[in-house]
């Protein structure tokens, strides 16, 4: 972890939404649905992809907020909808005490310079047919920023200190690997100084050892400029090295919200003891005695959620513990994001805080996507993990 000063766990609590009034950014009950349409010559909306299904949290400068969960649980979405390069359906976004939600894109340039975005693929995210030179500078251009002693002696001393080499100017992205391409994006990003910077899986793309080189940079910008990250991520091991605190999401929601030291010390929901016990601890003792929590089916379509908790038709304990009245309550009933402990959120009706099945330590930082599922009705040693 990096040694900025960050907000203390032992602190007040840290509301999960809008109440937060020391935060850089609330989000309250955010949704994010993409219309379904139907016909050739009239078009009528017949449902909706929920990709991102009231969601809350806040971020305080210089902190970093994991959003970790399976693929297609909205992480990404939620992600870009901050940052406003996609529109809520609903919900509100402040942002330095100024709801952002409903700005139009002409009204966002001007906070541009405050909030930004790093992609997840290199080879994508930069345009082909423009040199080095011309992407990092990019963002001085369109916002008209003058700088000391010009742009190609300002992008140039943004290079190096991105780790890449000044004279590179004027190459062209097909130049260099996928780890400096994921180098020139963070150049870009850090360009005008912002105080929010989303990054959307920055090193999911990347080879094992470039990870860390990734991660140990992010971390060297956020003690020097004092940035606040979104990160967003299926590797629990990368999340644990860089987040202060982490967001659990499932299927549109935030099942759990916690520092990052409470979270995989003593995870409550069960969706998160699930993800927690498929994490790979190097100890073979340690890893013996550890249960391995499967999840049972498939993910459910955004289009048609389940009802009550989303959570319910896959859960663990919703099929071997609970009674069938609590499991009524479970299919009917929508659990809030409350405050178990002073700083755990949890959305469960039924949380249970579980020590034995959290990740060690000593689990490092790991590469690859490790997420796997069990079919419906199939029984084995594997384990859904991020």
């Amino acid at each position: 972890m990096s040694t900025t000063a960050r907000p203390d766990e032992a602190d007040t609590a840290i509301e999960p939404a809008a109440d937060d009034a020391d935060a850089l950014l609330r989000v309250n009950n955010v949704s994010k649905h993409f219309p379904i349409k139907q016909g050739i010559l009239i078009q009528r909306q017949i449902g909706a992809v929920k990709a991102v299904d009231g969601v809350s949290f806040a971020v305080r400068a210089g902190e970093t907020l994991g959003l970790v969960g399976e693929s297609g649980c909205g992480k990404s979405t939620t992600g870009r909808v901050v940052a406003k390069l996609l529109d809520p359906t609903a919900g509100e976004i402040y942002f330095g005490g100024q709801d952002i939600a409903k700005l139009r894109r002409g009204q966002m340039r001007s906070l541009r310079t405050d909030i930004q975005m790093i992609f997840q693929d290199p080879y994508s995210s930069l345009n082909p047919r423009h040199t080095i030179g011309t992407i990092v500078g990019a963002p001085f251009r369109i916002q008209r920023t003058k700088t000391e002693n010009g742009v190609k002696a300002e992008v140039q001393s943004l290079m190096e200190r991105v780790g890449l080499n000044p004279e590179h100017y004027n190459r062209y992205p097909h130049e260099f690997s996928g780890g400096q391409r994921q180098r020139i994006g963070i150049a870009r990003a850090i360009a005008l100084r912002p105080k929010l910077i989303v990054c959307d899986e920055p090193v999911s793309a990347l080879d094992v050892s470039i990870q860390a080189q990734v991660v140990n940079l992010l971390e060297d910008l956020q003690n020097e400029y004092g940035l606040a990250y979104i990160f967003v991520a299926h590797d629990l091991s990368v999340v644990r090295h860089i987040s202060d605190r982490v967001a659990v999401m499932y299927l549109g929601k935030v099942m759990e919200l916690a520092p990052r030291d409470t979270l995989y010390s003593t995870p409550m929901h069960p969706y998160t003891h699930s993800l927690m016990s498929a994490v790979p601890v190097p100890d073979p003792h340690k890893e013996g005695r550890r249960e391995r929590i499967l999840l049972i089916g498939d993910l459910p379509s955004p289009i048609n959620p389940p009802s009550g908790c989303v959570f319910h038709t896959r859960c663990p304990k919703y099929r071997a513990v609970l009674s069938e009245s609590d499991r009524e309550r479970c299919r009917s009933e929508v659990p809030a994001l409350d405050a178990k402990t002073p700083n755990q959120f949890v959305a469960c009706h039924f949380p249970e805080a579980r020590a034995d099945i959290a990740a060690g330590e000593d689990a490092g930082i790991t590469g690859g996507d490790t997420t796997a599922s069990v079919p419906a009705g199939e029984t084995g040693a594997g384990a859904t993990a991020l």
